[in-house]
């Protein structure tokens, strides 16, 4: 006869005849529930067996119908409808527990939970498919140079004028390769900006070599001739960066 465990809906086949007539409790294997199987529910499983047979025996038939029928009225089991087959038996093996209170929700939250440590780890790759989770990683402190090029100790100076020479505006920045092997250095832009933050004038200056090595450090060196007075602050980037990416340096101009 086949019975399901009413927790997990685990399958099993068992044998009626060594359940017995008066019933008994089984364990489930898959989630170690206790039931009880019922005369019904053995009688039931006869019948079962029966009319899963493809011969039928008309004496052995009458002969279990009498046998049965006191069972039926003592334990008010309805007669089995004409026609009444059992489904054939397929192993399903151990059946999935659902977690009691994990919502889809939940679920999905958790999942996100466990990616992010994945996700900080290969920040570099995200960053090159989605540029715009630069500034989200650089907001949480995990900065990502794409590039594999830093832009460290940026100056900015006034010469006055001399002579013939008007006054000029003089940046100066080391520029370091962080990256694992050679890096392309692209041109560098540098803006001016005023007491506000305003940009009023920006201008280009080609990189002091075309390609950096792992740990290698070029220094750069940019000059403007009669830069405008407004001018209070100067920012320096790679002229092929976006405004919103994280990699500018920012220096006030000594006058």
């Amino acid at each position: 006869m086949l019975i399901a465990c009413p927790s997990c809906a685990s399958e099993y086949r068992i044998d009626a005849s060594k359940v017995g007539m008066e019933g008994r409790s089984v364990r489930c294997a898959a989630c170690r529930e206790t039931w009880f199987i019922s005369p019904a529910d053995v009688l039931a499983g006869h019948e079962a067996e029966l009319a899963a047979q493809t011969e039928t025996d008309p004496v052995a038939d009458a002969a279990w119908e009498e046998a049965t029928a006191s069972v039926r009225s003592a334990t008010d089991i309805p007669a089995p409808k004409a026609g009444w087959s059992a489904k054939p038996w397929k192993p399903v093996g151990k059946a999935r527990r659902a977690i009691p209170g994990l919502t889809p929700s939940l679920a999905f939250g958790l999942t996100l939970l466990a990616a992010i440590p994945l996700v900080c780890l290969a920040r570099t790759s995200v960053v090159r498919a989605v540029p715009q989770t630069a500034s989200l990683f650089a907001r949480i402190g995990l900065p990502v140079n794409v590039r594999g090029i830093e832009i460290r100790d940026v100056v900015a100076f006034n010469n006055p004028p001399e002579d013939d020479s008007p006054a000029e505006l003089v940046v100066e920045a080391d520029l370091v390769g962080v990256a694992r092997s050679d890096a392309p250095v692209s041109p560098l832009s540098v803006e001016i900006r005023d007491a506000g933050g305003r940009t009023i004038k920006t201008f280009s200056v080609p990189p002091p070599r075309t390609v950096l090595a792992a740990t290698e450090t070029a220094r750069f060196r940019a000059s403007l001739p009669s830069p405008p007075a407004a001018g209070r602050a100067v920012v320096l980037r790679f002229a092929d960066a976006s405004a919103t990416r994280p990699d500018p340096r920012v220096a006030v101009a000594d006058h």
